[in-house]
C-alpha cells in the first residue's frame, strides 16, 4: 500500500512489478484489492499499478460533492501515471474502471499504449436510456445515505469484498451521482477513434454487459472480444484463471516498448 497526494486529495495505490506498466481501474464501491490476483500473476512480466478512486477504499472522499466526475477521475489517473514516472501504460479497467479507460485513451491517447476494458460498456447516446442509467446511479446513492455501507451487501461479489474498505459511504453516494451517472456520449461516439490494440473481456454470465462488450468491440479497430465461461460481472474474480490466461497473451502480444 502507499499514497501520493494528487489533485489535492489523498490517493491509495499499489504498484509493483517491473517491465511494461499496466494501470487497472476497478469498478464502482469495489477497491483497488479486486486487482490483487493480477498482481500476483502479471508481477514477474509486468508492472501492475492498481488504485482506489475518489470516494473509494483508502482514497480520500472530498465533502463537496462536485469534486467527483469522470473527468477528474481521468486527472487523476494521469496525474497518478506522472507521479510514478511513467510516460505510457496499458490502460484497464472493470465495469466503470472500463468506462474511465475509455474516456482516458480519448483524452490522452499519447499515453495509452492498450486498452484492456472488461464487464463494461461505452454509456449511451440514446438520452432516455442514459437517464434511466443516471436515475439508478441516484438510487443507489440514496440506498448508501440511508443505509450506510451494508447497503453494499446484496450487490455484486466485488462490491460485497470491499465492504470493509470503505471509509465513507457519502463518499460512495457523492461517487454514484458524480461518477457512476453519465453526461453526454462522448465515449460512445469516440470509439472508433481508438487506436491502439484493445482486449474486450465480459463473463458469459454478466447479462447487462455482454452486448455492450460486443459493440465495443465492433466499433474500435481490431479490438478482440474474449468471453469468459462461468464468470459474472467480477470476470478477474468469478475465473481467475482464466481470466489472467486472456490477459498475459493479450500483453505479451503487444509489440515491445521501445
Amino acid at each position: 500500500m502507499a499514497t501520493a497526494r494528487l489533485n489535492g486529495i489523498e490517493i491509495d495505490y499499489e504498484a509493483t512489478g517491473r517491465g511494461r506498466t499496466v494501470l487497472l481501474s476497478h469498478g464502482y464501491s469495489a477497491t483497488r484489492r479486486m486487482w490483487d490476483g493480477q498482481h500476483r500473476a502479471l508481477g514477474e512480466r509486468y508492472r501492475v499499478i492498481s488504485w482506489s478512486l475518489r470516494g473509494h477504499g483508502r482514497t480520500e472522499s472530498p465533502a463537496d460533492p462536485a469534486q467527483y466526475s469522470a473527468d477528474l477521475t481521468v486527472a487523476d489517473m494521469r496525474a497518478l501515471l506522472e507521479h510514478l514516472g511513467v510516460a505510457r501504460a496499458v490502460v484497464g479497467g472493470l465495469s466503470l474502471g472500463g468506462y474511465v479507460s475509455l474516456a482516458f485513451a480519448l483524452t490522452h491517447p499519447a499515453l495509452v499504449e492498450a486498452l484492456v476494458v472488461c464487464d463494461s460498456g461505452p454509456g449511451y447516446r440514446s438520452d432516455e436510456a442514459r437517464a434511466a442509467w443516471n436515475a439508478r446511479a441516484h438510487e443507489r446513492a440514496a440506498e448508501l445515505e440511508a443505509r450506510g455501507p451494508a447497503a453494499l451487501g446484496d450487490r455484486s461479489r466485488e462490491m460485497r469484498e470491499a465492504m470493509g474498505e470503505h471509509r465513507s459511504a457519502q463518499g460512495l453516494a457523492h461517487a454514484a451521482r458524480g461518477m457512476l451517472a453519465q453526461q453526454g456520449s462522448r465515449v460512445i461516439d469516440g470509439l472508433p477513434a481508438i487506436r491502439v490494440p484493445t482486449l474486450i473481456v465480459v463473463g458469459d454470465q454478466d447479462q447487462p454487459f455482454l452486448a455492450p462488450s460486443e459493440y465495443m468491440a465492433k466499433k474500435i479497430p481490431g479490438a478482440r472480444l474474449e468471453v469468459i465461461a462461468g464468470a459474472g460481472h467480477a470476470a478477474n474474480l468469478d475465473q481467475p484463471e482464466a481470466f489472467n490466461r486472456v490477459l498475459l497473451g493479450f500483453l505479451d502480444s503487444l509489440p515491445p516498448v521501445t
